[in-house]
């Protein structure tokens, strides 16, 4: 990667250079070094190399090479980012993009219009205007005020994805309506949505100190989106490096233009190439085989797929840290290659009866679990329908996945406290021009937010730790289900309280962090902070808007809207999952599932399994500072394989290998290379797929209902062969006895 630091220093002086040149120098050296024990004081970070460090910081840039080589370290404050031409493409992708992915988040097979999407669209409007556009004046503001802005682009695409996906509160609208039967007035809607969206904002504001201003805080997918943004507007900056060849704008156009005609194969004409479980096709009816090697319902042993929206799926391999997504796998591995087929193979909790893995939940008789069974007319629980039909069992994987995020709640908790505590409070004492970091004290020039405008939108034990752990190795803690168990606890039997707990206590989180993501975007982009809190507000106040009005105009004018046998696909597939989860969780409750005697209490353990193991961890690290142990992060462990379900291994392995391909091979090898294209490579990759998931959809699935091809390419052996073995059927172990079904011949 280079010369240790003082060796560097030491070589670019000249023989001939006077003492006092020397000296300055080293006062030069002697101040960057303190910078560097300034970011690595507070905690050990995985991420930093001193030696690495102590370069940017000589060069008067971020510690991290990840960092230099995405993010610019100058600013001209001079560049305008509020302008009429950023703030009316602003409000046009904003009203548009949530209502589209809104409209479509009710229909299945569906499409989501991401974020890099909208990245790449507006940058051709916005050009177009720049040189279309008079430059008449309007109000004394200009309408045209020159050539589109980088900073302009950033502000009007953190407007775009700032609730462009589907507001979580608008499936609790639709579950009363749908299940229980409740019509409440816009109103009501409104409040619900914008309570749950600007009391996530308030508390990213908040926290913005601690997840924000550090630079060891780096958001890695940010770096993703920061490379793209240089890379279309052809920003040069010192640590791109000096590496010769083409230049990232032609290499991304390249790579785009590849991962976007590739992804019609494994997107549509040939699917076995995503799910490549190519161990199964030779033996399809070997169901021990389909369970190790399958990808559909087994553990994904088969190793690789030639799609990168599976690769993908869990967020880009080339934006997380090496030894992060190293942990991710070892806990894959472990909890899902090694104690999973332990637990299948002996019939715990008679899981050899159902799929080894599955996202549903079952019966005593293998099939799914018909909630419908257990409710009274008013939605309210039935005890004598549920003891007369069926307690509920969950799939080896789906019952090892609760477990682990128990461990991950508590561990983060405990992790926090161990390695973080001299850090949080470091934070809360450093104003913004302290930070050792070239960004902070650019942005330092900015009028900055004040704390009580967050405070104003709304106001934290959670928030920081995940915050922090996200912002570091870019996986996040969730907190749905013990919100879940906390509330199913609390109040049984109280399906809508169950899911406003549920959306107050995790997406609040969620939204939180997202939004600090964007904060820490307007970071490195140099947007100033009280433009960046304006644009967001408003964002998100006519996003959530414009989907309760797309909403509310379906259940009016789509016929039988949610039902299974709606002719144009709008079954509300979240919608159903959501509402399960409500009767599962707030009709049921844990009670039934998880407490002492119960099929599930054993893995209420992994609370404590949480709160010893970080511990075991920092005493490893007082003994062997400098070893491995060191890297060892074990909220992680649990909380990396969070996304089980619905991702299943498909998801992992593939993307832990390109992981270490890119963030350990290459990175070490070619480190010249990878500073200059990994991260440009990445944001292709995934505009390629982006694009190309729309064309499909809108030119092959949706017109005609999905029946263009249903009886030739849909249906040839390259888009079934994977569905016609152990592992699609989702076959189990064992056949189900001759009583007909498993487990206990009573229950309450």
């Amino acid at each position: 990667m280079g010369l240790p630091a003082r060796l560097l220093l030491s070589s670019t002086m000249s023989d001939n250079k006077s003492v006092s040149d020397k000296g300055v120098d080293e006062e030069k050296f002697d101040a960057a070094e303190a910078k560097v024990e300034a970011v690595t004081a507070a905690f050990d970070d995985p991420n930093i190399d001193k030696d690495a460090a102590m370069e940017g910081v000589l060069e008067d840039d971020s510690p991290y090479p990840e960092v230099r080589s995405a993010v610019a370290n100058t600013d001209d404050p001079d560049i305008p980012v509020s302008t009429i031409r950023s703030w009316f493409l602003g409000l046009v992708v904003a009203i548009l993009i949530p209502g589209l992915n809104q409209f479509f988040y009710l229909r299945y097979p569906s499409v989501t219009v991401s974020g890099v999407v909208a990245q790449l669209l507006v940058f051709p409007v916005g050009r177009a205007w720049a040189r279309f556009l008079p430059n008449w004046k309007i109000l004394g503001v200009s309408l045209n005020p020159g050539p589109f802005s980088i900073k302009e682009h950033v502000l009007i695409t953190i407007m775009a994805t700032v609730g462009y996906q589907s507001a979580y509160a608008t499936d609790i609208v639709a579950v009363q309506r749908v299940y229980y039967n409740q019509i409440y007035s816009f109103g009501y809607k409104w409040m619900l949505v914008m309570s749950t969206q600007l009391i996530g904002f308030s508390i990213g504001g908040i926290a913005r100190r601690f997840l924000v201003q550090p630079p060891s805080m780096i958001w890695p997918t940010n770096l993703v989106t920061c490379a793209l943004f240089n890379t279309l507007h052809a920003q040069t900056y010192s640590g791109m490096g000096k590496r010769g060849g083409i230049s990232r704008e032609r290499f991304f156009f390249y790579c785009f233009l590849g991962s976007c005609t590739w992804y019609f194969f494994p997107g549509y004409i040939f699917t076995a190439l995503s799910y490549f479980s190519w161990v199964c096709w030779i033996a399809p009816n070997n169901i021990p085989v389909n369970q190790m090697f399958g990808y559909v319902s087994g553990l994904g042993m088969s190793l690789i797929t030639f799609d990168w929206a599976q690769i993908a799926y869990i967020g880009s391999p080339l934006a997380t840290p090496w030894w992060a997504e190293a942990n991710v796998a070892v806990g894959f591995v472990f909890f899902f290659w090694i104690l999973t087929p332990i637990l299948y193979y002996t019939n715990t909790w008679y899981s050899a009866y159902l799929p080894i893995s599955s996202r549903t939940s079952f019966d005593n008789t293998g099939n799914s679990y018909n909630v419908t069974r257990i409710l009274n007319a008013d939605s309210t629980f039935d005890q004598e329908a549920y003891s007369s039909y069926s307690p509920l069992y969950l799939s080896t994987t789906f019952a090892i996945a609760y477990g682990l995020s128990f461990a991950s709640i508590t561990a983060t908790l405990t992790h926090a406290f161990l390695f973080f505590r001299k850090l949080i409070w470091t934070q809360s004492r450093r104003a913004m021009n302290e930070q050792p970091d070239i960004h902070a004290r650019l942005m330092a020039r900015y009028r900055q937010v004040p704390q009580w405008w967050y405070i104003a939108t709304f106001s934290f034990v959670y928030i920081i730790p995940i915050g922090m752990i996200q912002a570091i190795t870019n996986q996040q803690v969730g907190l749905n289900v013990i919100t879940e168990l906390i509330v199913g606890y609390a109040l049984p039997g109280r399906p809508v309280a169950m899911m406003l707990f549920k959306t107050w206590g995790y997406i609040t989180m969620a939204q939180a962090l997202q939004f600090t993501s964007d904060f820490k975007l307007g970071h490195y982009m140099k947007i100033p902070p009280r433009v960046m809190f304006t644009a967001q507000v408003i964002a998100t106040i006519v996003a959530g808007t414009v989907q309760l009005g797309v909403q509310a105009w379906m259940f009016t004018n789509i016929p039988d809207l949610c039902s299974e046998s709606q002719k144009d696909g709008f079954i509300c597939p979240g919608t159903q999952v959501f509402g399960t989860a409500s009767i599962i969780w707030g009709v049921i409750g844990p009670a039934r599932q998880f407490s002492k005697g119960q099929t599930y209490y054993g893995l209420t353990f992994f609370f404590l399994v949480g709160v010893i193991a970080p511990c075991l961890v920092y005493l490893g690290t007082l003994k062997w500072p400098k070893s491995w142990v060191r890297y060892i992060n074990f909220p992680v462990i649990f909380s990396g394989t969070g996304y089980i379900p619905p991702a299943t291994a498909v998801n992992y392995v593939p993307w832990a290998i390109v992981g270490f391909l890119f963030n350990y091979v290459i990175r070490r090898r070619h480190f010249s290379w990878w500073t200059k294209y990994n991260y440009v490579l990445s944001a292709a990759m995934d505009s390629g797929v982006a694009v190309a998931a729309v064309l499909i959809f809108f030119i092959l699935q949706f017109p005609k209902n999905g029946t263009i091809g249903e009886n030739t390419i849909q249906t040839w052996w390259g888009n079934s062969v994977y569905m016609n073995t152990a592992d699609g059927m989702e076959l189990p172990i064992k056949a189900m006895p001759d009583a007909g079904f498993f487990g206990p011949s009573t229950w309450s």
